[in-house]
């Protein structure tokens, strides 16, 4: 019986103290509880343009051919004069080289007939001008030799030995055709020297393009760098046409690295040379590279109506981290602040409902605002009103008395995208001012203490789970 009665009285306590608990402990909970909230900051704010963009390098030659052939070897890889793992091996992917280093050779051998053949016109064409000449000294002693008998003046006498003056014959020492002839022999042969001149500098020139041609089938590094792309293996054909087969990609410095950013045309307008930047890439997460902005590009280009224009960004990359072609998130650095105040956005974008708001407080800052806009003078107020149209804002703080929220009027500058710049003379530093309402659902059943425990999560999951 004794026991009935201790276990009636415990029962009677526990259930008088959740009675207690769910009509007043819980109503008495300050509102606070029922608002996220976060205090003023005061810091730096930097603002900034997002792009996505490719790594690339400062420079890129495309070693090609102007010949066809069959790739005969390939040079070979520098690195195995320290790297035992690469003695031996052709240059690859990821070789160094320096200007003026064997790439690869092209099988000469057609090249070179060629260059023999033309050699040997050539001196063919340098006798026949040897000839030509000595044919000219004939021709010139031919036509000398009919000048001086053309210029004989002989008297001579009658066939029949008659003294009569008038039958005298003149003598001639050559004849009119034979004079011709030996004048025009002259100058055939002296024509015929200028021929073989020209013959041989026509075939010099033949000689030096075969020369040219044997040349281009060894293959050397125009400039010093790396390697980033082989397309070339031993033993394959390669063929000349109107565009010069590709042999090797090779990056000129990775040292100095470039970013090419894609910018939207709405923010291309805040972005100007020498702009800061700053970017990540999924290579190395945890790292921030910097750069500067050394050019944007006018040749926009648009893709599904989306205008875009391509920035060039300079990337100091001496420690050779970063690769060719990693996709970055660029941030452009176009704006920022020093010591400023500073709130969550979604405080500037919190509406409370008409039940929160503390109205005493309310009506007095509307008063205040009031009398302040009676006191100025027409032109004053409309430069207010103007101002506050473009940089008003408000935030909400709670009253600790009444658990309402109030209005905070504040000025609001600069974003970046998470806090937002804001000013005031009814804010500062550390107020706490509301970011939103806490989502956190409690159901109102009473429950029994003394019974099992329930879900205390979303009603409607709790059907759906019965």
């Amino acid at each position: 019986m004794r026991k009935a009665i201790v276990l009636l009285l415990l029962c009677g306590v526990v259930g008088g103290g959740a009675y207690y608990y769910f009509t007043h402990a819980r109503d008495s909970k300050p509102n606070e509880a029922l608002f996220r909230t976060a205090k003023v900051t005061r810091g730096d704010l930097l603002v900034t343009v997002s792009a996505n963009g490719t790594v690339e390098p400062e420079e890129v030659v495309d070693v090609g051919t102007q010949v066809m052939g069959r790739i005969k070897e390939l040079g070979v890889d520098p690195r195995g004069n320290s790297n035992p793992k690469f003695a031996g091996k052709s240059v690859d992917y990821g070789s160094p080289v320096e200007k003026g280093m064997l790439l690869a050779q092209i099988d000469p051998s057609i090249y070179k007939a060629q260059f023999d053949q033309a050699h040997g016109t050539v001196e063919q064409a340098k006798a026949n001008v040897f000839q030509s000449e000595a044919k000219l000294m004939q021709a010139d002693a031919e036509w000398k030799r009919a000048q001086r008998l053309r210029s004989l003046n002989l008297r001579g006498t009658s066939p029949t030995g008659s003294a009569d003056s008038n039958s005298n014959l003149p003598i001639k020492g050559i004849s009119d055709a034979d004079f011709i002839l030996a004048q025009a022999n002259y100058e055939i042969a002296k024509a015929n020297v200028e021929v073989a001149k020209a013959t041989v500098e026509q075939q010099t020139a033949t000689l030096a393009l075969a020369d040219t041609n044997l040349g281009y089938t060894t293959i050397r590094s125009p400039v010093s760098g790396t390697i980033i792309d082989r397309r070339v293996n031993i033993g394959q054909t390669v063929v000349a046409s109107l565009n010069a087969p590709s042999l090797f990609l090779i990056a000129r410095d990775l040292r100095r690295m470039q970013v090419w950013a894609s910018v939207n045309e709405a923010d291309i307008g805040r972005i100007k040379v020498g702009t800061k930047v700053h970017f990540r890439v999924d290579a190395f997460p945890d790292d921030v590279f910097r750069g500067e902005v050394v050019q944007v590009r006018l040749n926009a280009s648009m893709t599904q109506n989306v205008v875009t224009f391509t920035v060039v960004i300079y990337v100091d990359n001496s420690d050779l981290k970063l690769l060719p072609y990693l996709t970055a998130d660029v941030k452009f650095e176009v704006d920022e602040r020093k010591d400023v105040m500073l709130v969550p956005n979604s405080a500037l974008r919190f509406r409370p409902k008409p039940e929160q708001i503390a109205q005493v407080r309310a009506s007095a800052e509307t008063k205040a605002a009031a009398v302040e806009t009676e006191t100025k003078t027409p032109e004053e107020s409309s430069e207010d009103e103007a101002k506050r149209r473009a940089t008003a804002g408000t935030v909400w703080g709670i009253d600790h008395e009444s658990g309402l929220l109030y209005s905070i009027p504040v000025n609001v500058g600069l974003s970046d995208g998470t806090m937002t710049e804001i000013s005031g003379e009814h804010i500062s530093e550390g107020a706490v001012v509301v970011l939103g309402e806490n989502r956190t659902i409690v159901t109102e059943e009473v429950n029994n203490p003394l019974g099992p425990p329930k879900f205390r999560g979303n009603r409607s999951q709790n059907k759906e789970t019965k």
